[in-house]
């Protein structure tokens, strides 16, 4: 059976890659496209692959493949390839289960994101909240402090003026006190020199009249011995 050379075939099925044309790196690998225990890409490839390396007429642009092998492989492939649409449907229900099912769980990421957000924003206004207020306590026990130092302040400086004014009473009391004792002592004192002074008068008055009764006494002793004493000797003569 004559066919086209691979020039003629189309760049689809030359990009499947072939022992000739080095292209074997772009092929799909082959457990990609097994279906039940036939690997499609595979046997695509072989029959690639027969279709290449079958001998050419020459000068000419056509290929010698033996139909039999041909026919064989294109009812492998055929008979396998409803197998593949079944299972490549398949695949693409799955895969729109699975999306379906990764935009639910992506949905529960999602509400469960917004749910967590929710959940920060609230604490953060009870953190912002609790500051505000924290804040205001702070500040109103700095207002109660500085009322509470301005009130001890006026009450120290009360004291203390009441303190100096008590001071300086008892200072007038005590020298009032001390004037008065002075004047007691004084007075005192006074009577008592006066006392001394009146006993001293009485003493000196009786030391003198004690003097002049002896000095009285002791010239009329005087006089009576000098009298005697003449009359004895006018007795003598």
């Amino acid at each position: 059976m004559l066919r086209q050379e691979p020039d003629r075939l189309s760049p689809d099925r030359r990009r499947l890659g072939s022992p000739h044309t080095g292209g074997s790196s772009n092929r799909v690998p082959p457990d990609a496209t097994r279906i039940g225990g036939v690997d499609i890409q595979r046997e695509l490839n072989k029959l690639e692959e027969m279709i290449l390396d079958s001998p050419r007429i020459p000068l000419s642009r056509r290929t010698v493949v033996d139909e039999e092998i041909l026919l064989d492989q294109l009812d492998l492939v055929r008979l396998n390839l409803p197998a593949a649409f079944q299972e490549a449907t398949e695949i693409l229900i799955h895969k729109e289960e699975v999306i379906v099912e990764a935009e639910q769980i992506a949905q529960q990421i999602i509400a469960s994101a917004e749910q967590r957000a929710a959940q920060i924003l609230d604490e953060m206004d009870i953190v912002r909240i609790a500051e505000q207020e924290a804040q205001q306590i702070r500040q109103q026990v700095q207002r109660d402090c500085e009322m509470m130092q301005q009130q001890v302040l006026g009450d120290i400086d009360q004291m203390r003026r009441q303190a100096q004014q008590e001071l300086e009473e008892f200072q007038r009391q005590s020298i009032m006190d001390c004037e008065e004792i002075q004047r007691g002592a004084d007075e005192y004192a006074d009577r008592v020199l006066s006392d001394l002074e009146a006993q001293f008068g009485d003493m000196t008055r009786i030391v003198r009249n004690g003097r002049q009764q002896i000095q009285s006494d002791a010239a009329a002793k005087a006089a009576e011995l000098t009298n005697f004493a003449r009359r004895f000797q006018d007795r003598l003569r």
